[in-house]
């Protein structure tokens, strides 16, 4: 080429090293892949829905099968698969998908490699409705690691065709049509997650198209929000043959040695920047004891495209006031605006005005939810309060009713009552406090008021008359000292009660 002149196509290289990023350089977690496959699935179903070959009421259906035996994971769907005469036309296009401009999930024609960093070998099957044979396509992972090594294996075209089988099969009795996707002699990993029942399918829970719970009383109005704005997109997804995968999302969320309820959903459309529709959101309210732990699979803001999850839950962590305030929020945002575009790697958004957009429409509701997170917070301080004030009271009444003190530490401990009843009151008096709550509170101030008459008015009993007139001072004074010098007030006033007993006997 000249000096100063524009390049032709001839002198553009693309070279092998391009294989390494999209085959295991751009996904760090191992369970990215099976998000790359569903989603390729899920645009088959909606090809497949499209041109007829799946009826109104026929689910599109994903099934996952783990050989732990072999190291083999399976994913197969029943979309709309890929004709013979293009199975290799498409499927060794990289970066250069037909989706791109149009509705569907996926579409820079990358991530069909994900799981070739993690596997010795990477198969595609496909069988199109009509067609008595099947198309398979397998990625050697060993001999393309060996060229990516070799300095003299070529440019990224060549390895490609050294690295990559292409066999015809007869059907025989496989179904009629499908797209399956092998990922063969998996890598033993920590943990082993590619291979882990459980943890594929709680990865699954929370980014694959599937429908909510029963046991989430929300997910009908949630549901039929979003399908208002747009095609929901669900499918029946299974691991190994098991019950269809639900999302994560209950009613009752399990917070280590407690629950938090969820009561209110809020449930809104974000408008875009030039009046139309960029997402559909909704958050679900619960008791906002605090952070909701990460095992529950709901934790913190998601963020979906096409119904599939892009990101974790931090991904949206800036709408808050303050980021800790994400983890014990539960709720989604749905986006529809297709300039709303998700990063190569799915883990993140592409930054332009439509996407700050996005995020400052939500920043109210960051506001908001923070508001409640520090109001319950406020509120459980409180109630704790409360409950010490209570037991204070009681301990110091069950001192007072022993009968054991002086009468100066006696009338003290009167006061230090009266004392603890100002604060329970005080904390009874607090905004926020249901009024089905308030009146406990009230009932048990008053109990505690009465039961505190009831060991000061009329007590003529007194414990140290079983010993003479003279030694009782001395001893009272030994009962204050272990009162004032002991740092549990039940211990104090059992070892007060042994010492009566003891002279009694």
């Amino acid at each position: 080429m000249a000096p100063h002149e524009n390049p032709t196509a001839s002198d553009v290289r693309v070279g092998k090293d391009l294989l390494e990023l999209v085959s295991s350089a751009m996904y760090v977690e191992p369970l990215t892949a099976y998000r790359e496959y569903l989603q390729n699935a899920a645009d088959s179903i909606d090809e497949a829905r499209r041109v007829g070959l799946l009826g109104a009421g026929e689910p599109g259906r994903v099934n996952i099968f783990l050989d732990q035996a072999a190291r083999v994971a399976r994913i197969r769907d029943n979309g709309a698969s890929i004709p013979a005469e293009e199975v290799v036309g498409r499927l060794l296009a990289l970066g250069g998908s037909s989706k791109r401009g149009t509705d569907a999930r996926g579409f820079r024609g990358v991530g069909r490699l994900a799981a070739l960093g993690y596997a010795q070998y990477l198969t595609f099957r496909a069988r199109a409705q009509g067609e008595d044979t099947i198309t398979e396509i397998t990625w050697d992972g060993r001999r393309l690691r060996s060229a990516l090594a070799d300095a003299g294996s070529g440019d990224l075209a060549s390895v490609v065709a050294a690295v990559v089988d292409v066999r015809t099969l007869p059907a025989g009795d496989e179904e009629l049509r499908f797209f399956e996707v092998e990922i063969g002699r998996i890598v033993r990993q920590r943990g082993d997650r590619l291979l882990d029942p459980s943890a594929v399918e709680g990865y699954l829970a929370q980014i694959a198209p599937v429908p909510f719970a029963d046991e989430f009383h929300h997910g009908a109005a949630i549901a039929d929000a979003i399908r208002a704005a747009g095609p929901l997109g669900e499918l029946e997804v299974t691991v190994d043959g098991g019950a269809p995968i639900k999302r994560p999302h209950r009613d009752a969320i399990p917070l280590g040695g407690s629950v938090s309820t969820i009561h209110e959903l809020t449930l809104f459309e974000v408008p875009g920047m030039d009046g139309g529709l960029a997402a559909v959101a909704w958050f679900a309210h619960h008791d906002y004891k605090g952070a909701i732990p990460s095992g529950a699979l709901v934790k913190g803001v998601r963020v979906r495209v096409g119904n599939i999850q892009i990101g974790d839950q931090a991904i949206l962590e800036q709408i808050f006031p303050e980021s800790r305030f994400n983890s014990w929020t539960i709720g989604e945002v749905h986006v529809l605006d297709r300039r709303i575009v998700p990063n190569g790697r799915r883990d993140q958004f592409e930054a332009n005005a439509h996407y700050a957009n996005l995020v400052n429409q939500l920043s109210p509701v960051g506001r908001d939810v923070a508001r409640r997170c520090r109001t319950s917070s406020n509120l459980r301080s409180k109630l704790r309060d409360f409950e010490l004030a209570v037991g204070d009271a009681q301990g110091r009444i069950a001192i007072i009713g022993q009968g054991a003190m002086s009468a100066g530490a006696h009338a003290a401990e009167i006061g230090r009552v009266h004392q603890s009843v100002l604060r329970m009151r005080k904390a009874m008096e607090a905004d926020g406090i249901e009024e089905t709550v308030r009146d406990s509170m009230a009932s048990r101030i008053a109990a505690v008021e009465a039961e505190l008459d009831r060991v000061t008015v009329g007590v003529t009993t007194d414990p140290l008359d079983v010993i003479a007139e003279g030694e009782r001072d001395t001893y009272r004074q030994v009962f204050n000292l272990i009162y004032e010098c002991s740092a549990n007030r039940v211990a104090a006033k059992s070892l007060v009660d042994k010492i009566i007993q003891r002279l009694a006997a």
